[in-house]
């Protein structure tokens, strides 16, 4: 009976040591597999024949130790091991690696959720992202203001060669600095033109009619429906034309006047005393009947015309007017231009004209003004603001910076409302005297084509379109677990929740344990080969050992079935 035991106990140890050279040969075998974790088998005695539990000390005896026969080892658990693997730099898009202990989420289907540490994702013919088995990695969706929704789990399509919309701006930010040593603005520009008479000699008012208007012969100027272009230059800029129609835009003197004033964006609000605008001379200032054009203040805001600014398309007198320059503006200033967006993606320019209004030993005031010439209405002026620093040059505040363009009959929202920043300003001196200021970002775009997609390191799944407009998709979402090794292992580099893994925890990327996605990279298999080696050689030295004892257990029961022949 008991020659039939040890070879039963050999039999235990050949069985448990054939296991361990599976796990080996499993181990071997995925050498190269994405993210594989390696396992190890860790054996335990089975039970003992127990001859006696020994006895303890008395007086005369020692005692006895116990005494009793192992009936052979078996499987006590396969561990398995996470610890990292190294990383394989692949510069795939779509490769992501866990650096840290959680797990990407897969939809299995039917409900299910599986986890992976696999992370060789990839369109497929839906564009959804999905991993080596075709089941969709599950990630945190976004609302419609494009925030992170956390706890909405659901798989994330990156529709590649898809169409945005254009995004109307709505935020401008703008940078530079505005010297303070810049001479303060203190009058503008003023043009007049030759006095205007009726028929007889009398000086024109504003209440003039056109059609009543003469030449020094006494020719007629003007008559009905006579197509007037009129333009000009401010600040060195040329002004577009604009068409007024006698008798239709307007009938009197005084209507071109106005008409000109908004053409050429002359902001009427006085500044300092200095009242801009178009009016005609009454004989007090100027003379009386002439065109007289006042510019806001500051050379940025200065007009300049000549006999060419205003012409008569139609008419026998194609220039009827002249001008002359009576008064320079004073006053230095930077004049910049930018873009912006309407909400059909029509890109809209912007002017703004600065010019230092006052200065003083508790800092420096700016004025701007903001025109548009894609405004539809006649005049480009939008409005003007303050821009206020302290002592030290730095921002303290500014006004008028809400700013509408009116975008009527293009198809466009209308008006088309932003905000400018511009905290970024400094009111510093600079070594050469000039100001400079430019736009550094709006949050405008027209449309465009996705082009790409990125994922960094929080899992932020980042869309890259064709206008330089950039879209959050969601965010990989990762799942740690209070006992990793408790895990259920799957075919296809995947694992299931076990009743000792605990339940899983979903977090953002770099969130507890979770650790960071590395993107363009791939984790490497942690199985080691040397010990992998050693291991497989101590298990076939376990398995020789335990035949051994088999085959002495059978030649000596051979003996004995001889002693009856």
């Amino acid at each position: 009976m008991s020659l039939t035991t040890a070879m039963l106990t050999g039999f235990t140890g050949i069985q448990a040591n054939g296991i361990a050279v599976d796990t080996v040969g499993n181990n071997l075998a995925n050498l190269n597999t994405t993210a594989f974790k390696s396992q190890r088998t860790l054996f335990e005695t089975l039970l003992y024949r127990t001859i006696s539990e020994g006895s303890g000390p008395n007086d005369e005896s020692g005692g006895t130790l116990p005494r009793q026969v192992g009936l052979g080892t078996t499987v006590g658990s396969m561990q398995r091991n996470f610890q990292q693997g190294g990383f394989n730099s692949t510069g795939l898009q779509g490769d992501l690696a866990i650096d840290g202990e959680g797990f990407f989420l897969l939809d299995a289907g039917r409900g299910e959720t599986v986890f992976t540490r696999d992370g060789a994702f990839h369109l497929d013919q839906s564009q959804t992202l999905v991993a080596s088995s075709g089941a969709p990695l599950l990630a945190f969706g976004v609302d419609a203001a494009g925030a992170i929704v956390q706890g909405d789990l659901s798989s994330i399509v990156i529709p590649l060669g898809s169409a945005s919309a254009a995004i109307s701006t709505t935020a401008v930010m703008m940078d530079g600095r505005l010297d303070s040593g810049t001479s303060i603005a203190s009058s503008g520009a003023i043009v007049v033109s030759q006095p205007m008479t009726i028929a007889g000699g009398a000086a024109a008012t504003s209440g003039t009619s056109l059609t009543s208007l003469v030449d020094i012969s006494g020719v007629p100027l003007f008559s009905s429906d006579d197509v007037l272009t009129v333009g000009g230059v401010k600040g060195g800029v040329t002004m577009p034309d604009k068409t007024f129609v006698v008798g239709v835009t307007g009938s009197t003197l005084g209507d071109l006047a106005a008409f000109m004033e908004s053409a050429l964006g002359i902001d009427v609000n006085a500044t300092d005393g200095f009242t801009p605008g178009v009016v005609i001379g009454d004989g007090t200032t100027f003379q009386a009947g002439s065109l007289v054009i006042q510019s806001s203040v500051g050379e940025v805001n200065a007009i300049a015309l000549s006999s060419s600014s205003i012409t008569n398309t139609t008419g026998a007198a194609t220039s009827p007017f002249t001008f002359a320059s009576v008064q320079e503006a004073l006053g230095a200033g930077p004049t910049t231009t930018f873009r912006v967006f309407d909400s059909l993606g029509n890109s809209v320019d912007v002017r703004l004209r600065l010019a230092l209004e006052s200065k003083s030993e508790s800092g420096t005031v700016w004025r701007f003004w903001s025109e548009s010439l894609d405004d539809t209405d006649l005049s480009p002026l939008l409005g003007s603001g303050t821009i206020t620093f302290d002592a030290n040059g730095q921002f303290v505040g500014a006004t008028g910076t809400e700013l509408s363009i009116d975008r009527a009959g293009v198809g466009s929202a209308s008006p088309l409302s932003f905000s400018l920043d511009l905290s970024a300003l400094t009111g510093l001196a600079s070594a050469d005297g000039s100001s400079e200021i430019i736009m550094a970002s709006q949050d405008g775009a027209p449309a465009g084509i996705m082009t790409a997609y990125s994922i960094d390191a929080e899992g932020l799944i980042t869309a890259t379109f064709s206008n330089q407009h950039s879209e959050t998709l969601g965010q990989v979402a990762l799942a740690t677990f209070a006992n990793n090794e408790g895990l259920i292992g799957l075919s296809g580099n995947q694992y299931a929740i076990g009743p000792d893994s605990g339940a899983a925890t979903i977090i953002a990327p770099r969130t507890g344990q979770a650790g960071s996605i590395r993107s363009g990279a791939l984790e490497q298999s942690n199985v080691e080969l040397a010990r992998e080696f050693i291991g497989l050689i101590s298990a076939s030295t376990g398995i020789s050992s335990a035949s051994r004892v088999v085959r002495v257990a059978d030649e000596l029961l051979q003996e004995l079935l001889l002693l009856v022949r």
